[in-house]
């Protein structure tokens, strides 16, 4: 019977683990060239995802606060003063609070579904699509709340009026900005300039 000793022992196990630490393929020049930073594509997954867990529970904030404001308007003495067109706001835009919620929702059960089957690319893709839509959804149900809010308090016109202007900042805010944001690199390069670096993505 061959009588092994503990050092070889030890030198299997090492050689063993790292075999296994070595199983996953380091990123490529091109990845980090592309995404700037030395991480594998289920790194930069695990790290997309936990941004738009943030981003979500940024929105959230938001979407409660407003939740729990229209909640309480049905509730209030108030309410029975409400004309027709006023009524009809309010409606849709607990609708739209509850649209949202939804959405906030979705992530966590997309996640409970694709949980363990290797599809964090996927989920990642799906939820950065229910993010752009949630967004959507809050900045319309914001705008609602100020039209409705002035309506009652100062009058139709100072309503729409208000409700215009909100969703005119909104539109700025969630088109215009980040559209110049992302060609502003591009336009220097055609200047003949060279483009700051790219912060860490």
């Amino acid at each position: 019977m061959h009588r092994v000793d503990n050092g070889t022992v030890l030198l299997l196990l090492a050689s063993e683990s790292r075999s296994l630490l070595a199983s996953e393929p380091p990123p490529s020049t091109d990845d980090r060239a592309l995404h700037g930073r030395d991480e594998s594509p289920e790194q930069r997954s695990d790290r997309n995802w936990n941004d738009i867990l943030q981003e979500l529970r940024v929105i959230q904030t938001g979407t409660q606060i407003i939740s729990g404001f229209l909640l309480t308007i049905a509730f209030q003495p108030r309410f029975t003063q409400l004309d027709g067109f006023q009524v009809t706001v309010y409606l849709v835009l607990v609708v739209l609070a509850a649209t949202s919620t939804a959405l906030l929702l979705a992530p966590v059960s997309l996640h409970r579904t694709l949980f363990r089957r290797h599809e964090k690319v996927r989920m990642v893709t799906i939820a950065s699509k229910i993010l752009v839509a949630t967004l959507w959804v809050v900045a319309i149900l914001a705008a609602g709340v100020v039209l409705l809010v002035f309506d009652v308090v100062l009058g139709r016109t100072q309503g729409v009026v208000a409700g215009v202007g909100t969703a005119v900042i909104l539109v700025v805010a969630l088109i215009v900005l980040p559209s110049i944001a992302r060609r502003g690199p591009k336009a220097s390069s055609a200047n003949g300039a060279k483009p700051a670096a790219d912060p860490p993505r």
